[in-house]
């Protein structure tokens, strides 16, 4: 992916390192390029994933958690920073306070992440874009697969056998609008069970139910895919 990112027209890559807030005119900054570039993510993991996993183990529902783990925010992060994303946007980042913590956050990151995959789209189509895509997210795809993280599911199907439900509360919410940070309260019988906090909210959300599976259900293994069909 760096190969590509550096052999880009200047054009292309002025709008990739270009946040809404460094421009007069929103088009030139990096926003459409992320959202082409989201869905060429999605789907170059998809078309990895889906003929090397066999079939009668990995249905839709795990595929689905699969990608959505490996092209998750803190994912994107990842790959933006072994890009050196950072560095590139500070290099164009106009002079002022707060445009340190800007790039820093997770949501910009992200964004330019999918901008980069966006703009290689435009540049070199997709299957060259799709190859380097699947090399930038291998460790998040590999990890995905070797630690899936689905805590709201376990923690719901194991309530659903006891009859009981649970309910996530924003309790509170800092930080910038660009750099929001959610406190989340997993309440089960109207009691806190698990608190977590995140970037997003369902990313607390997660972490909450993390921690109330520990408290409920200390000695329990989790079952990362609790709601899949057998095969």
């Amino acid at each position: 992916m760096t190969a590509l990112l550096d052999a880009l027209p200047d054009g292309l890559a002025r709008q990739v390192f270009t946040h809404a807030s460094w421009s007069e005119r929103r088009s030139d900054s990096y926003s459409r390029l992320a959202f082409l570039g989201d869905s060429v993510l999605g789907l170059s993991i998809t078309a990895h994933l889906y003929p090397r996993l066999e079939a009668e183990r990995f249905g839709a529902g795990r595929l689905t958690k699969i990608r959505a783990q490996s092209v998750s925010g803190p994912a994107c992060r990842a790959v933006a920073e072994r890009l050196d994303v950072p560095a590139r946007l500070r290099r164009r980042a106009p002079e002022g306070e707060g445009q340190s913590q800007l790039i820093e956050t997770e949501r910009v990151l992200a964004s330019v992440t999918e901008a980069i995959i966006g703009a290689c789209y435009l540049d070199v189509g997709y299957e060259t874009t799709a190859a380097a895509v699947v090399e930038a997210f291998l460790p998040e795809i590999e990890d995905a697969l070797e630690h899936p993280l689905d805590f709201k599911s376990t923690l719901q199907e194991r309530l659903a056998r006891r009859g009981e439900s649970v309910r996530y509360d924003i309790v509170a919410e800092e930080g910038p609008a660009h750099d929001r940070v959610f406190e989340v309260v997993a309440a089960v019988g109207g009691a806190p069970a698990g608190r977590g906090a995140g970037r997003s909210k369902k990313q607390a959300e997660q972490e909450a139910a993390r921690v109330a599976l520990e408290v409920l259900h200390p000695d329990a293994p989790v079952d990362p895919f609790p709601d899949e069909e057998p095969g």
